[in-house]
């Protein structure tokens, strides 16, 4: 098993990269995550995981151990392979992924291409027990956040506000203010928006 690669990148493309260690050229595919973590031509280190199938040996490469954890933890579902958990990856950081699984967040998931609702709520019910023991996240807080984010989300939509947008502003007031209701998420929100 190829567990990690260090060497110097030779291509850089947004969804694989070459690294040259010592010679061999390996073909790695990445996340758009990993790709705008790496540098340009210089000595990079990825931890990667070889997946095996009766036609192909495939390389994933990921800048951090935990995105790798989350992938790792993705494609142990049924109904997600590589290419989908990659996209996720793409998709959303690897916080976000963990935050959505931790807070039963079946939309956001869903909105990952190629991600049906079936699939999002085996995802939620495979993976929240492990999310919160590896990750070591909070579901009590987590489950009570998401309860009034949505509802500040949903007024905030509303209003006529992107939801990507809002949503980053109304993350960052949670991050700030973690037991804000709903009508402070909104005023907090309003401000920044």
């Amino acid at each position: 098993m190829i567990t990690q690669l260090r060497g110097r990148l030779v291509e850089k493309n947004p969804t694989d990269v070459v690294i040259d260690c010592n010679g061999v050229g390996y073909l790695v595919h990445i996340s758009l995550q990993t790709f705008s973590a790496l540098p340009v031509e210089e000595n990079v280190v990825l931890y990667t995981h070889l997946f095996i199938r009766d036609d192909a040996h495939t390389l994933y490469g990921f800048s951090t151990k935990t995105e790798r954890e989350v992938f790792l933890l993705l494609v142990s579902v049924s109904g997600v392979g590589p290419s989908t958990a990659r996209t996720m990856l793409s998709s959303m950081t690897s916080e976000e992924i963990q935050q959505a699984i931790a807070s039963e967040n079946v939309k956001l998931i869903q909105s990952v291409k190629g991600i049906g609702a079936k699939t999002a709520q085996r995802v939620i019910v495979d993976l929240k027990d492990k999310i919160l023991k590896t990750f070591d996240l909070g579901e009590v807080s987590v489950v009570q956040d998401n309860t009034n984010k949505e509802e500040a989300l949903s007024a905030l939509e509303v209003l006529g506000f992107v939801r990507k947008q809002a949503e980053k502003v109304v993350n960052n007031v949670l991050k700030e203010t973690p037991e804000a209701s709903v009508e402070q998420l909104i005023k907090l929100a309003l401000k920044n928006l």
